[in-house]
């Protein structure tokens, strides 16, 4: 079966998050994948704990379907087989501060010279322009510039970050597979390649559909814990059980807000669903009343078979056995040489046809240096 992005070459330059999970997400459609590490450390994810055999588990996830060439591009000899890969490649990505890459005389204008059709994506913490370009960032920052972790939480109490990366993630990482693809399809028009410059702060910006645009059009600022969607209504909430586990409810439309005020025996509250904000807290400490009573898979028995939108707050260990999950062949199998059958995290885009798949597993450093090399039609080992 030809797979989607067979015969596209990404070079890959990235490390860690951002930059591997794009570069995954394009792996496991077919595209040929070659990390560029360096031949000291490589990709330090990979030996970060827990370990699943010899590497990383994250590691293992983030890099399945790639290769690995070790290359040190501060060595003349280095920078020249790295401008022969460049010549085979449609793509290249990395995520350095701005201005790295043309220090080492491999900037985009000089990769283009040489690949005038190279789509160069540069994922970095705030974009190749602007007062901050040159500071360095994490996921916490991003959230803290974007006006994002200023929301989260719960009202008169600290900001909460959340569990996962939205800025890495939601901001640069696929924001970079888009502008990839667009621009893979644009070059068939026009011949030409691109620069992609990714912000991992206006992607965790872009984020905010449901809270900008109201901002930007009455200028009234919102709060931590009074946005529709974060705290403001009893529809819209967590509760907590009789045995301290969490049922999460979403019926913001008055349908399921009725058959949930049903369940629960509370229908003098139907009519309150769009109730006064100083109502709304009285509302939740009546509700919680009646969730304490009873027991989370309780709930979730009188609710089954209930349009309601209520849910259990799963732990990871449920998520994972979740018929759900087991259904959508979310968590996959793969066989890891240095540790036997291993679990991962499976490709969430679900194609008809051209199904994501897992051909390889994560590389060793360097270990694919002379299959590439001579592929190259170098006929001599790498000297690092």
């Amino acid at each position: 079966m030809t797979m989607p992005l067979e015969g596209i070459r990404v070079l890959d330059l990235t490390r860690l998050l951002p930059g591997p999970y794009c570069s995954l997400m394009l792996a496991d459609f077919g595209a040929d994948v070659i990390k560029i590490e360096d031949t000291k450390l490589g990709d330090y994810a990979r030996w970060t704990e827990p370990k699943t055999g010899e590497f990383s588990a994250m590691f293992y996830s983030l890099n399945r379907n790639k290769r690995s060439m070790s290359l040190d591009l501060k060595l003349e000899e280095s920078r020249g087989i790295f401008l022969e890969l460049v010549k085979t490649a449609d793509v290249l990505v990395e995520s350095f501060r701005p201005g790295v890459m043309d220090r080492l005389g491999l900037g985009y204008e000089e990769l283009k010279k040489h690949n005038p059709k190279l789509i160069y994506c540069a994922i970095t913490s705030f974009g190749q322009t602007g007062p901050y370009k040159d500071q360095p960032g994490h996921d916490i920052n991003f959230l803290s510039y974007s006006g994002l972790l200023d929301l989260q939480g719960e009202q008169n109490r600290k900001p909460v970050s959340s569990s996962v990366q939205i800025g890495d993630i939601g901001g640069g990482s696929l924001m970079a597979v888009i502008g990839i693809l667009v621009s893979i399809i644009e070059a068939r028009k026009s011949g030409k390649g691109q620069f992609i410059d990714i912000s991992m702060l206006d992607g965790a910006v872009s984020w905010m559909q449901t809270i900008l645009p109201a901002f930007l059009t009455d200028n009234q600022a919102p709060k931590r814990g009074e946005l529709v969607l974060n705290g403001a209504k009893a529809c819209y909430e967590t509760y907590e059980t009789k045995d301290q586990r969490y049922l999460s409810v979403g019926a913001l439309e008055f349908k399921f807000w009725k058959n949930f005020c049903l369940v629960i025996g509370k229908e003098e509250i139907i009519s309150k669903l769009d109730a006064p904000s100083d109502q709304q807290n009285a509302l939740k400490q009546e509700i919680q009343a009646v969730i304490s009573t009873k027991t989370l898979q309780e709930w979730i028995a009188l609710f089954d078979g209930i349009d309601a939108c209520v849910a259990p707050v799963l732990t990871v260990e449920e998520m994972v056995n979740d018929p759900q999950i087991k259904d959508r062949k979310m968590i996959e199998e793969g066989y890891n040489p240095s540790a036997g059958i291993t679990r991962q995290i499976a490709n969430p885009i679900k194609l008809s046809r051209t199904k994501a798949e897992t051909v390889r597993q994560a590389p060793g450093l360097g270990e694919h240096n002379e299959e590439i090399l001579k592929e190259l039609g170098y006929s001599q080992q790498l000297k690092n």
